[in-house]
């Protein structure tokens, strides 16, 4: 049937299938004699048993999607796996959802080849609108495929960052739209900044006749990053959305689905690919997903919501503990962010240092974002980089709940961000006493003169 099965199977049954899979492919045939460039062959034997013998890879020189005929058994790899992860998305929200297929790039390639699809189809655009979110990648793959950023900046409503729906219709009307390639919006993202207002963007999009592409990184595994996706297609206009393999289905980095709701547009983008590809990333997530099972695939995002609100009030109880707060962005699923005011304040190296100090304690993903950074990317400068805004009020902390953490994970995050906040609080303490006995002397020897 294509879909992925409702009850994980055990890793012998998935063996036993992906072996049934590479004898089909001619590299495995015992009497094969071949004379081509590209036979298949692999030297090491270990290389050989870590891809399963499925060695030629995905597609043909001219479609990643294609079958090729003496691969039969990774062609079929293929179209299976692009099958199972469209019955997962849909699964996960997005209902209306027609078609998808899985790259072997992660997704700021991923969305470059999104982007180099569109020029074909509007070849007087240079510009591409982009809600303002500080990440590389993103930013970084609209330069790669050849266009300028327009760089909308966000608005602040309360802690929140969100899009600043005027100035993008601003912008729009300014440039003309059919200078414009696409509106680049963002679903998944660091908090404060929120998922972008995709349904008025999806009504301004249609509205003016300009492509919508989704940088939807991690937001399969959110509930309400999905329901935007499945709203905006619904009231207005989105050709694609873009997500990671690795963040969303722990699996290695590397590949990413690119998925719409226009069956000949997602295929015009897996044609935009040059040449065969890895068949790795369609590996790893099939035999991710069979070993799961629908089940157990919604368990995982169950929990994940469950550490979400966990993480969420422990955090909260300790940021009161150090006359801090957890900053309010209910709109934000996955990410939280804690100001640092008073670390802020002790010096200007105190909120760079505390990341450090989260680091070298085996704290990875904590991001710690001080005010005021400037940041060049490909010749683009960033005021207050990392943080989504040129002045956001305050330093803080991010710590993020995806798939996968588990209670562990938060208690013992936890417990030693407590203990380096209580760090600064004795030196600052410290200091501050240091400071009373100087001013102390310096009165007394003022006195005595």
């Amino acid at each position: 049937k294509g879909k992925c099965p409702e009850d994980g199977w055990d890793e012998s049954t998935i063996e036993l299938f992906l072996h049934e899979l590479a004898i089909m492919d001619s590299n495995n045939f015992l009497g094969n004699c071949g004379v081509g460039e590209r036979e298949g062959r692999v030297v090491s034997g270990l290389v050989a048993r870590r891809h399963y013998r499925l060695i030629h890879g995905i597609g043909r020189s001219g479609d990643i999607s294609a079958v090729q005929p003496k691969a039969a058994g990774s062609s079929l790899l293929n179209k299976l796996t692009n099958s199972v992860v469209l019955d997962v998305i849909k699964l996960a929200g997005v209902r209306t959802v027609t078609s998808c297929f899985v790259v072997p790039m992660a997704t700021g390639m991923s969305l470059t080849l999104c982007f180099l699809t569109l020029r074909h189809k509007r070849p007087k655009a240079k510009y591409i609108i982009w809600p303002r979110i500080d990440q590389k990648s993103c930013f970084k793959s609209m330069i790669t495929a050849g266009f300028e950023p327009v760089v909308i900046e966000n608005v602040l409503e309360g802690d929140e960052l969100r899009t600043d729906l005027e100035a993008v219709e601003a912008k729009i009307k300014a440039l003309g739209a059919e200078n414009i390639l696409c509106v680049h919006s963002t679903t998944s993202c660091f908090a404060p900044r929120v998922p972008d207002r995709l349904e008025e963007l999806a009504v301004i999009c249609a509205n003016y006749d300009i492509p919508h592409i989704v940088n939807n990184a991690y937001g399969v595994q959110s509930s309400k990053c999905m329901h935007l996706i499945q709203q905006g297609a619904r009231v207005g206009r989105i050709d694609a959305f873009v997500q990671s393999l690795d963040k969303n289905f722990m699996v290695p980095v590397g590949g990413a689905i690119i998925a719409g709701f226009n069956e000949s547009f997602i295929q015009e983008i897996s044609k935009m690919y040059p040449g065969r590809a890895s068949a790795s990333p369609s590996l790893d997530v099939l035999i991710t997903l069979l070993s799961l099972g629908t089940s157990g695939y919604k368990k995982l995002l169950k929990e994940r919501k469950e550490m979400f609100s966990y993480l969420s009030s422990e955090l909260k109880k300790l940021a009161d503990n150090h006359n801090e707060r957890l900053l309010d962005t209910p709109r934000n699923p996955i990410s939280l962010a804690m100001s640092l005011k008073n670390l802020d304040k002790t010096n200007d190296a105190a909120v760079t240092q505390l990341g450090s100090m989260l680091f070298t304690r085996q704290v990875s993903g904590a991001r710690v974002v001080p005010c005021g950074s400037v940041q060049t990317v490909n010749n683009y400068t960033f005021k207050g980089f990392m943080s989504h805004a040129n002045d956001y009020p305050c330093a803080y902390l991010n710590a993020a709940s995806a798939v996968g953490i588990k209670k562990q994970d938060v208690d013992v995050f936890l417990k030693r961000l407590d203990k380096c906040l209580k760090t600064f609080r004795k030196e600052a303490k410290q200091e501050k006493s240091i400071n009373e006995i100087s001013d102390s002397n310096a009165a007394t020897e003022q006195l005595e003169d």
